[in-house]
């Protein structure tokens, strides 16, 4: 079939990707992509070096203002930024848009990593309007959120925000960033990974050690997620960032 026979644009995406290219068409396009995933990697280190460290809050762009946890996350972000931390979201609606509202309101830093995507993304207005970072490249973006986060506050959301966590949660893990909090909120929310995770990653499986349990804590409440910041950075003597 030819490319303009395809109904809708997810299948001309999917027959586009399989079409057959010559080396040099491969070549060519890979190189060229190189430079603009260099030039994300520059932007957003030049731009979050200027910032520094601050509390990452992930969750849903499906979130509605009227939902608890929409506003769980706003009193969240309102605490952590009058306790003296910055906060970052993946900049969109839902969760990230009430991790930033929050900050605003605070008075506190509030940063947004936006990706371009093709549907829910698009950047909520609380920004700091020096502090929009935008990316095509979910991996830079990844990094970003890693190399400047001092702490994860994870909210309930879907595949990309379980993503998010497992990807923070792995690189403590190995030990290839440093052991700060992860605070997953909502009990409710979580327990059922996390029951699934003891009984059958680490109990029957033991693909994961019981250790590693330790490397995140479950809250419900804004107090105890402000809480589990202010005892990591006493214990290492160390302050918040703003």
């Amino acid at each position: 079939m030819r490319l303009e026979d395809f109904d809708n644009d997810e299948d001309k995406v999917i027959q586009d990707s399989l079409k057959q290219k010559t080396w040099n068409e491969i070549r060519t396009n890979d190189s060229w992509a190189i430079f603009k995933i260099m030039s994300e990697f520059v932007n957003g280190y030049e731009s979050m070096g200027r910032i520094g460290p601050c509390v990452s809050i992930f969750g849903s762009a499906r979130t509605k203002p009227d939902e608890k946890y929409y506003q769980l996350a706003e009193k969240i972000a309102f605490k952590i930024s009058k306790a003296g931390y910055g906060v970052i979201t993946g900049g969109g609606p839902g969760i990230m848009e009430a991790g930033n509202k929050g900050a605003h309101l605070g008075g506190g830093t509030s940063v947004g990593l936006n990706i371009e995507l093709p549907f829910e993304q698009h950047f909520n207005p609380y920004i700091d309007h020096d502090k929009n970072l935008n990316f095509d490249y979910f991996f830079v973006r990844k990094v970003m959120f890693v190399k400047y986060s001092q702490g994860f506050v994870v909210m309930p959301g879907g595949f990309g925000t379980l993503d998010e966590m497992f990807e923070a949660i792995t690189l403590i893990q190995t030990k290839k960033i440093g052991k700060f909090p992860i605070i997953l909120v909502g009990v409710e929310f979580w327990s059922g990974l996390i029951d699934w995770v003891k009984t059958v990653l680490v109990e029957k499986m033991h693909t994961v050690s019981p250790e590693d349990l330790n490397l995140f804590k479950i809250v419900d409440t804004e107090d105890e997620v402000v809480d589990v910041l202010d005892k990591f950075y006493k214990k290492y003597d160390l302050s918040p960032n703003f």
